[in-house]
């Protein structure tokens, strides 16, 4: 490692995670799940937690060629058996309004070759398993982060022109770092400022509640419906005790819930999507009545159908977000094959699951009122990006008069 400062910098990160990303307080347990190859930083931010109060850090490490031979060498019918002892973990971590920090670092080709089927099927069976930890997150019932950290493989997936895993390791960071805003005197103060930025916008949004959003770029001429209530948001979010936490870092979308009912029309991706271990390419969904009823890809067409083919709610949507153009991320130039990045250079809308919280009062609904209300319902939650320099987005009201939202990829 040589770039300037490292270990100062990785410091303030993991402070900036305990404190800014999932705001730990006293007496909280604190669940951070992490790759073995960033031991360095899972150590400095469960020291940081527990300065901050917590009574109680769980680490739940991973590992990429570990699990790629697992899914090799498990059958099918035992990877889907979700034990039961999982699923009373994550109940007691419920019960205990667990904090949960996720740091990405993932080689994007990691399961790359594996049967798409035997994957699609083990994320189908926790999934089920896991709801009620996911139905409490997408509530905003706990606070929760997810983050990256420079991991090797993906490092050399961003950066192939660089001579050396260090070299390239070190530009990974670097970008980390830039978008996380340590590189400034003060990253809390920074990121407050950023979080009053984006929900400004948001206001705006939930001033005009438009009725749809009509997508126009090349290949793309699309429409999504928006519920009555919807609420977008920006970067900040508030749990169920009223603590404040940031779920993603970095974030530069504002977002909301779409009705799933409400989608018509060609949209095309305008950046790889990096799921279950696979890169897909170029993909093109064409969407009738909330539906998608065709989807093509040039690379990573089978995993992409089996996503669809989830459940009933994944092959509708669950949030729409918008993302300027001109955001540092998008200008870096960078392909990061990472979502959490990714998403935030661009447009980006996802398959599965809406955010009850993107609804006025939809914390407090049932899944069957919820459903009711126009918010999609799934074990999945998968964004991927739509946004270019190119598109334009208009607000449509309920009388069918429109508004500019973005002109060539920024806000008009």
């Amino acid at each position: 490692m040589v770039l300037p400062n490292f270990q100062e910098n990785l410091q303030k990160y993991a402070d900036l995670i305990v404190s800014t990303g999932v705001n730990v307080d006293k007496g909280q347990t604190v669940v951070l799940q992490i790759d073995v190859e960033q031991a360095p930083l899972a150590r400095l931010i469960t020291r940081a937690a527990y300065k901050k109060g917590a009574t109680e850090v769980i680490v739940k490490w991973t590992d990429d060629e570990i699990n790629r031979e697992i899914f090799l060498g498990t059958p099918e019918e035992r990877l889907t058996d979700i034990p039961q002892y999982k699923i009373d973990e994550s109940l007691d971590q419920l019960e205990k309004n667990a904090s949960r920090i996720s740091v990405r670092s993932a080689d994007p080709d990691a399961l790359s070759g594996v049967d798409s089927t035997k994957v699609a099927a083990y994320q189908s069976a926790a999934g089920k398993a896991l709801k009620a930890m996911r139905i409490a997150t997408q509530s905003n019932k706990v606070s929760w982060t997810v983050v990256a950290a420079s991991g090797e493989k993906w490092a050399a997936k961003v950066f192939p022109n660089l001579a050396t895993s260090e070299e390239q390791v070190d530009a990974l960071w670097d970008q980390i770092f830039k978008t996380t805003r340590i590189y400034t005197p003060d990253p809390v103060a920074a990121w407050n400022a950023h979080d009053q930025l984006l929900e400004s916008k948001a206001d705006e949004l939930n001033k005009e509640q438009f009725d749809a959003l009509h997508y126009t770029a090349p290949g793309t001429d699309f429409t999504i419906g928006l519920p009555k209530g919807h609420r977008w948001e920006g970067a900040g979010s508030f749990n169920a005790r009223g603590e404040k936490f940031m779920a993603n870092m970095p974030t530069e979308e504002v977002f909301t819930a779409p009705d799933a009912n409400r989608a018509d029309g060609v949209i095309k991706s305008t950046k790889p999507l990096s799921y279950a271990g696979t890169t897909i390419l170029d993909m093109t969904f064409t969407f009738k009545d909330g539906q998608v009823v065709d989807v093509t890809a040039k690379e990573g067409e089978d995993v992409l159908k089996h996503l669809i083919a989830t459940d009933n709610g994944s092959k509708r949507l669950g949030e729409v977000a918008l993302v300027p153009d001109p955001s540092p991320i998008s200008q870096s130039g960078i392909v990061f094959y990472n979502t959490l990045f990714d998403e935030n250079a661009s447009n980006h809308l996802a398959l599965g699951s809406a955010y009850a919280f993107s609804l006025e009062g939809g914390t407090e609904m049932t899944e069957e009122e919820l459903i009711a209300a126009g918010l999609n319902r799934s074990d999945v939650h998968v964004d991927f990006m739509v946004g270019s320099n190119e598109m334009d987005v208009d607000g449509i009201r309920l009388d069918g008069t429109r508004v500019p939202i973005f002109r060539k990829g920024n806000w008009a």
